[in-house]
């Protein structure tokens, strides 16, 4: 998610800034673009994959979701650019030539309907994997059969800005948030020691509310000191301590304190939320303070980019060593982080492992319906 200000000039000029937009290269994905009045202004950017745009009997409810959120975003015209792994060719598309093609068809159909009552247009951009054109155009000097060069997006203005200021474009939606695993021995050592605080947790519990309190507390100060030594740039956690978060965060309340310490300026509000076996008036303020920094548009803040490189590196060193059904506490969080910063598609990419380590966890869930529902966090909102 992107708020700096890009007005269209020409197709072109969107067709070149959307991967930057997205983060990575769109394949078989149709992308729906909120263009805001006066002069064409790019909103919101929203993809979902083509065959679910298609389908007969979903793809009419996805389209009406999709033009339910430009519009709520303030467009008052929309574009769709369909990219698919056949050559881009009018013809092909309008008979439905081909298995892709009628996909591409029936997508832009659904998109279309739905749009009419709604928005003063709907255009429709197929790009394949030779060239560009649009479903509107009957021209051959503006849109030949087979389409305009792909080139000609790459010597674009904004593509060439892209290219100058860094911007980088990942070659697929999974390379945005690819954590490699730990080597095989290394995995070995933490889930041993995984193992062996989980089990500390479980005779705590049986001790009594004090000792689990302990327990927590202990997991809150495993998390402090492994981000104050990410911080300071030290060596990556040891195999036993992944281990230990990756039990640690298991604990609602220790992954719920975890992520009070990555909003700025809370101070010990953390380690207050731990400090009874239930939360006080004052630490259920605050809280409430802590995630409307993140949700809400009249007070949210931009996350502090040092809280959260020090806390993401940490959690992507949990979920490298983590067994594959134990990941998605550190994944959700990971994923949070990304939303925050605005990095919607990544953060679509983080949930998806969380959910395959755990389709019921529920912080994952209510991080989906914020997703599937295009809400922004609250300082994108504020700055709209």
């Amino acid at each position: 998610m992107d708020t700096t200000t890009i007005r269209v000039r020409e197709p072109r000029e969107l067709l070149a800034l959307l991967p930057y937009q997205l983060g990575f290269q769109p394949r078989e994905s149709a992308v729906a673009v909120s263009l805001r009045p006066p002069r064409g202004r790019v909103g919101l950017v929203a993809r979902v994959d083509l065959p679910d745009l298609a389908d007969r009997s979903q793809g009419p409810q996805l389209a009406r979701g999709l033009v339910s959120h430009l519009v709520s975003d303030g467009a008052r015209r929309g574009v769709l650019v369909l990219y698919t792994d056949i050559p881009a060719d009018r013809r092909a598309v309008a008979r439905g030539a081909s298995t892709t093609a009628a996909l591409t068809r029936a997508a832009a159909d659904h998109m279309r309907d739905a749009a009419e009552p709604f928005l003063e247009e709907m255009s429709v951009w197929v790009v394949g994997p030779t060239g560009y054109l649009s479903l509107d155009c009957d021209d051959p000097s503006c849109c030949p059969e087979g389409g305009r060069p792909l080139s000609d997006l790459q010597s674009s203005e904004v593509g060439a800005h892209m290219v100058l200021a860094g911007a980088l474009v990942a070659d697929s939606r999974e390379d945005l948030a690819r954590v490699a695993p730990a080597p095989s021995a290394a995995r070995r050592n933490a889930a041993r020691a995984a193992d062996r605080w989980a089990a500390r947790g479980a005779a705590a519990v049986l001790v009594g509310p004090e000792a689990a309190l302990r327990w927590q507390q202990d997991g809150l100060a495993l998390w402090r000191a492994a981000t104050e030594r990410r911080h300071a740039g030290h060596a990556p956690l040891p195999p036993a301590e992944a281990g230990r978060l990756e039990a640690a965060l298991a604990d609602v309340r220790v992954r719920d304190a975890v992520l009070l310490a990555l909003v700025q300026g809370t101070g010990d509000l953390a380690e207050r939320a731990l400090a009874e076996p239930t939360a006080v008036r004052d630490v259920v303020t605050g809280t409430s303070d802590a995630l409307g920094a993140i949700v809400d548009p009249r007070r949210g803040i931009r996350p502090d980019e040092s809280l959260v490189a020090s806390g993401s590196g940490v959690l992507e060193e949990v979920v490298a060593h983590a067994r594959s059904e134990r990941g998605a506490p550190a994944l959700t969080l990971l994923a949070l982080l990304a939303w925050w910063q605005g990095d919607g598609p990544r953060a679509g990419v983080l949930l998806d492992q969380a959910f395959s380590a755990d389709a019921s966890y529920r912080l994952a869930h209510l991080l989906g319906d914020a997703l599937a529902s295009g809400l922004a966090p609250g300082w994108v909102r504020r700055s709209r």
